[in-house]
């Protein structure tokens, strides 16, 4: 199963492929995508992405996860975040969000199995 290419991104608006919903914050694996609630797990700016934020995705079966920053790079990304994904094995960048699609595209295009959550505000 593929990772769905990321077809649009602007200021607080996200479109994947194959999907007919919108995102402002989406949470993309091979095969699939949702939006990305932080109400789901409390996740604010700061401190930033948590584990539980990214439990779905790594349990997808990705060898590398894609975090878009934001628009601003405003979104946290805690270094206690970052152990927990290398330590599952899967290779984790983080980015401002434009670079994060560009590259979390890119590597959708060549058949990794990427994942990747995404702001796209601030």
């Amino acid at each position: 199963m593929s990772s769905p290419e990321i077809a649009s991104i602007s200021w607080g608006h996200m479109k994947v492929q194959g999907c007919s919903a919108s995102y402002k914050d989406c949470k993309v694996w091979p095969g699939g995508s949702r939006t990305w609630d932080w109400r789901e797990t409390g996740t604010n700016h700061y401190p930033g992405v948590q584990p539980a934020d990214l439990e779905e995705i790594l349990s997808k079966g990705i060898d590398t996860l894609v975090i878009g920053r934001g628009m601003n790079d405003a979104l946290q990304v805690p270094s206690s975040t970052l152990d927990y994904i290398k330590k599952k094995g899967i290779s984790v960048m983080v980015l401002q969000t434009e670079n994060a699609v560009k590259e979390y595209n890119s590597l959708a295009s060549q058949g990794v199995k990427v994942g990747g959550v995404f702001h796209s505000t601030c």
